[in-house]
């Protein structure tokens, strides 16, 4: 895979496809992380005397032009992080596009609107997708590939334009490339993993993978009430995916073949409802009451976690313990993370938070980023990889 070094850059339009893909209310941007990954690359390119044109997503417009989803505010915030001008074109490749990119001299920046307005950015049509490409592909010179977030997508940023531009992964792409390989070749062991957020559907694949890999799977988060439902227990009106249980199963019946230690709460915080103060008590999680919902795991399962990772080598956590946006949820969140932070700070461990809700609280929860060896930008891509999957992003900038 080339890098930013096998390109010379100086005086040339280059096309970065980024991930801006952050949550805003109205006009703020409640979590700029994203933001703040996409910087090294832009910077480099900036120093290096490119014209830079920064293209990406924002949520899911579906190929209509939404002003809910424009990628103005972020224009604002990047120019803060950069601490220079950062022109914003009205359109993707229009009239406003063309002329934005157009007035770049050497060092400058510009952002595209919206990637998802076009429809032909996702389009499943080979040669819809590939006339976009095209048109976006014309505004440059050079194509660098910094968007980890997507490139387990067969869209024509990720996919298409590289293909018809010379090519190079930007730094966070290389980064996060590297991690996923220490993840899956030569890991130091124990090797654990931590799953959790809401539906094992959303993991089956990871699952089955992971089971030829790892020494223990810790399993939290809504997903925890299927594995729990298929053991035989009660979880009263906890999530619950009835169509996996004999999936689930099936992967607790491999862990035990393989020797690998699959490990479920053993307490939950079962509240009367769902909501941020909604009454509740800790109960085993053998015995959550027919009128009860868990929320997060409890504290002998957090402490029981802790002791899981406490001799690891090598940690991949993906997906919260359990509702962590509820402050009264939020412990079992804190719990797994802060084990991470201890074990990384001790210098014996790799850490790696798989990006998503878990890299979101992280950050909600006021911890130190620097805490962990690592928090991905990407929690889908990061699973897929992990999956055994070929990403179409990486594939193209491999070529």
């Amino acid at each position: 895979m080339r890098t930013l070094d096998d390109l010379d850059v100086k005086g040339q339009r280059v096309l970065v496809r980024a991930d801006l893909n952050v949550p805003i209310d109205g006009e703020t941007i409640t979590d700029d992380g994203r933001i703040r990954a996409s910087v090294p690359t832009i910077k480099t390119l900036v120093e290096r005397g490119a014209r830079v044109v920064v293209c990406a997503h924002l949520g899911r417009p579906k190929g209509q032009v939404n002003p809910k989803y424009s990628l103005r505010p972020v224009a604002g915030r990047l120019a803060e992080l950069l601490g220079q001008d950062v022109a914003f074109a009205a359109d993707v490749v229009g009239e406003s596009a063309q002329e934005t990119v157009k007035a770049l001299q050497d060092g400058q920046v510009a952002l595209l609107e919206n990637l998802r307005y076009e429809p032909g950015e996702e389009s499943k049509d080979d040669a819809e997708r590939g006339a976009f490409a095209e048109r976006l592909a014309a505004l440059a010179d050079l194509y660098v590939g910094d968007g980890f977030g997507a490139v387990h997508r067969k869209h024509a940023s990720v996919y298409d334009v590289p293909r018809l531009l010379p090519h190079a992964a930007g730094g966070l792409v290389e980064a996060e490339v590297g991690v996923l390989r220490r993840l899956t070749e030569d890991t130091d062991r124990p090797y654990v993993v931590v799953l959790g957020g809401a539906k094992v559907s959303d993991k089956l694949g990871v699952i089955a993978n992971l089971l030829t890999k790892v020494d223990r799977l810790l399993i939290g988060g809504g997903m925890a009430y299927t594995f729990l439902k298929a053991q035989g227990y009660e979880v009263g009106r906890s999530l619950l995916q009835e169509d996996q249980i004999d999936q689930v199963r099936g992967f607790l019946d491999e862990a035990g073949r393989r020797g690998v230690d699959l490990v479920l709460p053993v307490d939950v915080l079962a509240a009367t409802e769902f909501g941020a103060d909604a009454p509740h008590d800790v109960v085993d999680a053998t015995a959550i009451p027919q009128d009860r919902e868990g929320l997060d795991i409890g504290p002998r399962t957090r402490e029981l976690f802790a002791t899981k990772l406490a001799d690891a080598r090598t940690v991949f956590w993906n997906g919260p313990m359990g509702v962590f946006e509820f402050d009264a949820f939020s412990g079992g969140t804190r719990a797994v993370a802060e084990a991470l932070i201890a074990r990384t700070g001790s210098g014996e461990a790799f850490t790696v938070v798989g990006g998503g809700d878990s890299a979101a609280a992280v950050r909600r929860l006021g911890l130190p980023e620097d805490g962990f060896s690592h928090i991905s930008t990407g929690g889908g891509a990061s699973l897929e990889y992990l999956e055994g999957k070929t990403l179409p992003g990486l594939a193209a900038l491999e070529d």
